[in-house]
């Protein structure tokens, strides 16, 4: 069981550190987006830089990795033994520090929603209602990814699922610390907007009033 729980995780990690945003940049884009924007390699930057298909395509692949890695328990018939969740935290790992990126990576919200999926596709459709709607009043993706988070660790508590609320805790402390500098901004008034949304609409209009 070891072994196989070593090996489940070293495949989780090698999923999650697939860069997608990055490669797809380079490959049907010709541009590496780590020059460009905020120099991450996630979602928003890629839906910036790249626009909204290519900003989609890395959302649903950077997902479909945790939920891939995530669900290895169930392919080895040990779900009873060892947590989705537990194996789902090294593909979180290898998104943040690609072994294919110097180490370096994306901020962890969407492969976070991945390995939710594999845990509990319900609570993965709470989540993904609650960052739509905090996306579409603020047009803030990193709002959207912080409360989408610290909401599945408040509902895990609710609920009495420890191990969902252990992990989900650990990942809202993680993720809030890969977006500090976002929060700053937040905070300042300066965060990038996503082009679509309630906030893009406001900036819009004030932009027009001067």
């Amino acid at each position: 069981m070891f072994l196989k729980i070593c090996l489940m995780a070293i495949i989780a990690y090698l999923l999650g550190s697939i860069p997608w945003g990055l490669w797809i940049g380079q490959i049907f884009y010709h541009k590496d987006i780590r020059q460009f924007g905020s120099g991450n390699i996630g979602t928003t930057n890629t839906l910036r830089i790249l626009g909204p298909k290519a900003g989609v395509t890395v959302l649903f692949l950077d997902m479909f990795k945790g939920t891939l890695a995530a669900c290895q328990p169930y392919f080895f018939h040990c779900s009873q033994t060892v947590s989705p969740l537990l194996i789902g935290l090294f593909a979180v790992l290898g998104h943040t520090c690609s072994i294919f990126d110097h180490f370096h990576g994306g901020k962890a919200v969407a492969t976070s929603a991945g390995i939710l999926l594999a845990y509990n596709p319900l609570l993965f459709l709470v989540a993904w209602v609650i960052y739509l709607t905090v996306l579409l009043l603020t047009s803030m993706a990193s709002a959207a990814g912080i409360v989408g988070i610290t909401a599945i660790f408040i509902i895990a508590l609710c609920i009495h699922d420890w191990i969902l609320a252990v992990i989900a805790g650990f990942l809202t402390i993680v993720i809030i610390w890969l977006h500090r500098s976002n929060i700053k901004r937040i905070f300042n008034g300066t965060e990038s907007l996503v082009h679509f949304g309630l906030g893009y609409r406001r900036q819009q209009k004030r932009n027009q009033n001067k």
